[in-house]
């Protein structure tokens, strides 16, 4: 079992991190890149880490820090409820105009 002091980041996660190798990942110097995984890609097991391991002012400072970059409109709108992120902050960057055509986008 991991202790809450390692570093080392929990086998779980390694599937998130398919275009690095997890193992040399670490969990306090690559906070801003594990967090960010997660928050976007991530599974219910994995925020529960995060959010455990990090807290939720850690996951809402990198939501506020990245405006919602990274996440989809309804993961902004998830977290805005979980973790309470400022209403009018998350109204603000679904409205810029780069998120709608992106999200707009038609599906093939």
């Amino acid at each position: 079992m991991e202790t809450e002091s390692s570093s080392t980041l929990p086998q779980f996660l390694a599937a998130l991190f398919w275009d690095v190798d997890p193992r040399g990942l670490d969990a306090e110097t690559d906070r801003d890149f594990v967090i960010g995984r997660i928050l976007s890609a991530g599974t219910l097991k994995s925020i529960r880490w995060a959010r455990s391991r990090y807290g939720d002012d850690a996951l809402r400072d990198w939501i506020v820090r990245h405006e919602g970059r990274q996440l989809s409109g309804p993961q902004i709108r998830f977290w805005e409820t979980v973790i309470g992120l400022p209403t009018a902050s998350v109204n603000v960057w679904l409205a810029t105009p780069e998120r709608r055509i992106w999200e707009g986008r038609a599906a093939s």
